[in-house]
């Protein structure tokens, strides 16, 4: 790899097709914040009976002057399809 291949890489690096992104709006002040999971990573694995199922809870905080946190709760299948999302502290931005 020559040095326009190193700093081409640097400065766009690849961007990854294995995470799942959200937006959610806080209750108290309004604003939008932008989340990311990992779906590779994040999960942890459980079972609902016989069927494996993937969780993940995220706390977000905005970058406001507005420092409630908003906890978002994501079900996946084993294919990483959501099967399920519940918030506290906000809702959902589409």
């Amino acid at each position: 790899m020559n040095i326009v291949q190193k700093v081409s890489r640097f400065l766009n690096p690849p961007t990854p097709k294995n995470y799942y992104l959200f937006q959610v709006k806080c209750k108290r002040c309004g604003e939008v914040i932008e989340g990311r999971m990992n779906v590779a990573n994040d999960p942890s694995l459980e079972y609902e009976g016989e069927t494996p199922v993937y969780t993940c809870r995220k706390v977000l905080i905005g970058s406001g002057h507005c420092y409630q946190q908003v906890e978002v709760s994501l079900k996946f299948n084993a294919n990483h399809k959501l099967l399920d999302r519940q918030i506290i502290g906000g809702e959902f931005f589409e």
